[in-house]
């Protein structure tokens, strides 16, 4: 089931799950629900406390269909496009194997999440092939965007911590 929300074509989608005595058998996405292709497929696993994010690919944006196969993060969209009613604004919503939501962040938005179980594992069907040189990171914890990330203990890489602002972010690329 499709699921609208204020931001333009960001949508949530309740996944289809049929259970039995052997466990369950879930639907995750149906590409004539969302119009699009998705040519590149990515897994990532996340350890409790991991902030991933908020990452873009400022050329050859890319929309990104997120699911959680194991586990429960907070999904974190940051709306970027320049003429947008929501610019500047964030999405953020549970996903979970126990809720079965998955949520299609248009391009031009940033992307990240905080891990919230023990054991995370998100796969992301990706609309353009991944560009590591137009690959930009802003930092997760920007006032500006105001994002309440639930857990206080924070695990980010490298590449987050040398993340920019947001105010940076608009100087370079808006």
């Amino acid at each position: 089931m499709k699921i609208k929300t204020k931001f333009k074509d960001l949508f949530l989608f309740k996944n289809v799950k049929y259970r039995d005595t052997r466990g369950y058998f879930k639907e995750i996405i149906k590409e004539k629900l969302i119009k699009k292709k998705f040519p590149f497929l990515v897994m990532s696993f996340s350890k409790k406390f991991v902030v991933r994010g908020l990452h873009l690919q400022n050329k050859n944006s890319q929309g990104k269909f997120v699911t959680v196969i194991k586990g429960k993060i907070l999904d974190v969209a940051v709306d970027l496009r320049k003429n947008s009613k929501t610019y500047g604004k964030n999405f953020r919503c549970i996903l979970s194997e126990e809720n079965s939501k998955s949520i299609f962040i248009p391009p031009g938005f940033a992307h990240g999440f905080q891990a919230l179980s023990n054991e995370n594992y998100i796969i992301y069907s990706c609309t353009k092939y991944r560009d590591k040189e137009s690959e930009v990171a802003i930092k997760y914890n920007d006032k500006r965007l105001k994002i309440k990330w639930p857990l206080k203990k924070i695990i980010i890489s490298q590449k987050d911590k040398s993340a920019i602002s947001f105010r940076d972010y608009e100087k370079k690329f808006i």
